[in-house]
């Protein structure tokens, strides 16, 4: 019986009336609240929801009974009741006991900015090993909550009890069967990540790179996936369109074949949880040869949004300040040029001319993504070694082998015999010995 099956109960969820509320709290706001807002309605759409309205909060002293003053929670209840709304999304982590409070005192059903992206996962999930893991994110986040419902253990019905489901029917929490229930997923997951790393090891056994995309959610990763791809994933303006990882292969200038990974989009304030959840997934990412951040230059929060994304990848121990010689060799990639116009676009184009590790493109319409290609395959070769290798004129085989798989700078034909300098990576290198007798000078 599964979790994830869709019933009427989630028709709920769909149409639901919703209220959006940004609780600013003391301290640096790292991105504006009209930025946080409009996220937060995006997170909403994500899912179905109707935003009825949306509106920002300045918290000077949380409170720990509802997080918000009892002035606004007073607001926040008469919009409700203005609007006739089902539901208030708080974009702010709350606990149970300010949640509950919330509910009792505005009449509204509520759920935080963690439950509200891990209904979206779990609606969106659709692979095996995506559903399991965001039903453990759900259940780690839920364990502590008994104000909740835990009939998504019990019975068939779609996401996870936030949205859908009896309502505020209260069902004693039998703490054993989650228990027993987290225990047999984290084996589960344990498995899946067994299976990854021998798939991991008989790639690197393999000769070819492997180039994973990151990058805050809707920035355009995986257009530009399919885009070098020819693939089908599927790429729409929305938030976390993509969940489950995607693997491909994909041509490069001079390099026989490179595998490109498209990954889930981050966003702030990711939960732990699903970090935690997510790490058999984004190990992809600590595995790579590359990893290509790939950010929406043109949104207002672009700084923001890349600081967000660095802060998980050091979480995930695939940016290790203090080990910066042994991690993937990293790249960004500024998408959506096409948005940029006038002294915008000529300024950002000045950064990307004076710095390598800084390309820009437009996945949206093609622009820059042959320059890029040519940029990896050069970031690639960097770790290539380079040979002079003499053989018989007639061995065209190990002749048309090597031009075929590594990049041939000079070729001199001198009677009898050829001379190639040519680039290829150790473990090709290593092939191309076992293939075929050579004379080395």
């Amino acid at each position: 019986m599964s979790g994830f099956e869709r019933s009427e109960t989630d028709e709920f969820a769909r149409g639901a009336r919703a209220l959006v509320v940004y609780p600013e709290l003391p301290g640096k706001a790292p991105v504006g609240p009209e930025s946080r807002l409009a996220e937060a309605e995006g997170l909403a759409l994500a899912i179905g929801l109707n935003v009825v309205r949306k509106k920002h909060y300045r918290v000077r002293s949380p409170r720990a009974v509802t997080l918000l003053g009892g002035g606004q929670v007073e607001e926040i209840a008469e919009m409700g009741r203005e609007l006739e709304a089902d539901l208030l999304i708080v974009d702010a982590s709350l606990t149970a006991i300010q949640q509950r409070n919330l509910e009792e005192r505005t009449g509204l059903k509520t759920i935080d900015r963690t439950g509200l992206i891990l209904e979206i996962f779990g609606e969106r999930a659709a692979t095996a090993e995506g559903r399991l893991q965001v039903e453990l994110a759900h259940l780690d986040y839920q364990a502590g909550r008994l104000v909740r419902s835990w009939t998504h253990l019990e019975r068939q019905r779609g996401g996870f009890g936030f949205l859908g489901g009896p309502g505020e029917t209260q069902i004693e929490a039998d703490r054993r069967m989650i228990r027993d229930r987290m225990a047999r997923l984290r084996r589960e997951l344990e498995e899946v990540k067994r299976t990854r790393s021998l798939h991991r090891a008989r790639r690197k056994r393999a000769p070819w790179p492997v180039i994973a995309l990151v990058g805050y959610t809707n920035a355009g990763k995986s257009t530009f996936f399919n885009k070098l791809t020819r693939a089908t994933v599927l790429a729409e303006d929305m938030l976390f369109a993509t969940l489950d990882p995607t693997m491909r292969q994909i041509a490069l200038p001079g390099v026989e074949k490179a595998i490109l990974s498209d990954t889930v989009g981050f966003v702030s304030d990711l939960p732990t949880q699903l970090i935690a959840a997510f790490r058999a997934t984004l190990e992809e990412v600590i595995s790579a040869d590359i990893v290509v951040h790939v950010r929406d230059i043109s949104h207002p929060e672009t700084d923001a949004q890349r600081d967000d994304v660095l802060q998980i990848l050091r979480d995930l121990g695939v940016i290790d300040d203090a080990d910066a010689g042994n991690q993937p060799r990293m790249v960004e990639l500024w998408n959506k040029m096409d948005l940029l116009e006038g002294d915008r676009l000529d300024e950002l184009s000045g950064i990307s001319r004076r710095d390598d590790t800084v390309l820009m493109i437009s996945a949206e319409t093609g622009e820059g993504v042959d320059a890029f290609k040519a940029h990896l395959s050069a970031l690639i070769a960097k770790g290539n070694d380079v040979r002079i290798v003499k053989l018989r004129a007639d061995d065209g085989a190990a002749i048309a082998w090597l031009h075929g798989r590594g990049t041939v700078t000079h070729q001199i034909v001198d009677g009898e015999s050829v001379s190639v300098d040519v680039s290829l990576s150790r473990q090709l290198w290593g092939q191309f010995d076992k293939q075929f007798t050579q004379v080395k000078v």
